[in-house]
């Protein structure tokens, strides 16, 4: 398929904040009284899904926006630790010269996707869809959807997490999953992507493969 529109998610996919992410998480667990993670842990979380992680870690669901503003008032505090992943600007540029509309969905604020992703980055963004609720990425790529005036078909979400495969699904765009974040490469290929990406470097060369393989019917 020759999409007309990329939406990536931000953390795990563009911003590498994970490592920030594991060093903050049970200051956030004491303040919220969840689970803390237990040193060897964390491989096996990342290869659950937010509904079962939420499950073991023992998060109550009326916690969530309070945890999730929390996050992203702590992000913004350590804003200065966080960084892109390693050719990010490059792929962005790249697709936006091909005529590709990019747009970001993600649960982090506007204000900090825009200051990591930096002035020049954050202009080639045409549509920023920001502070979805934990399981509400959905209804946002709606609304990326309409302001872009792309069909279903002609659009792929590419992200790191299950839960941004199953709110593609539910709305019936791609899914591109990346090997890089926070969820294990292994989980998220179990969720049929239609695209898996190993590298950042990968995602321009490999969308326009599908692209030429589709024009073609091969």
């Amino acid at each position: 398929m020759n999409y007309r529109l990329v939406i990536f998610d931000f953390d795990g996919t563009l911003a590498d904040t994970f490592p920030w992410f594991s060093r903050v998480l049970n200051g956030v667990a004491d303040r919220f009284g969840f689970k803390r993670i237990e040193d060897g842990q964390g491989e096996t979380l990342r290869g659950l899904s937010a509904q079962e992680i939420i499950a073991h870690l023992g998060v109550p669901r009326w916690k969530l926006p309070l945890i999730a503003r929390h996050m992203r008032k702590l992000a913004a505090e350590h804003r200065d630790e966080i960084r892109l992943f390693e050719g990010v600007d490059c792929m962005l540029q790249d697709l936006a010269e091909r005529g590709i509309r990019l747009a970001v969905v993600s649960s982090n604020s506007e204000a900090n996707v825009r200051r990591t992703l930096g002035p020049h980055n954050a202009g080639l963004i045409a549509d920023f869809a920001c502070g979805a609720s934990l399981f509400g990425k959905a209804a946002k790529f709606r609304r990326v959807l309409k302001r872009g005036r792309a069909l279903p078909s002609e659009a792929i979400c590419i992200g790191d997490e299950i839960r941004d495969a199953e709110a593609a699904r539910t709305i019936g765009i791609a899914f591109g999953a990346v090997a890089w974040g926070y969820t294990d490469p292994r989980a998220l290929r179990a969720h049929n992507p239609e695209v898996v990406f190993d590298r950042v470097q990968e995602i321009v060369g490999r969308l326009t493969t599908c692209a030429s393989v589709s024009r073609t019917g091969a």
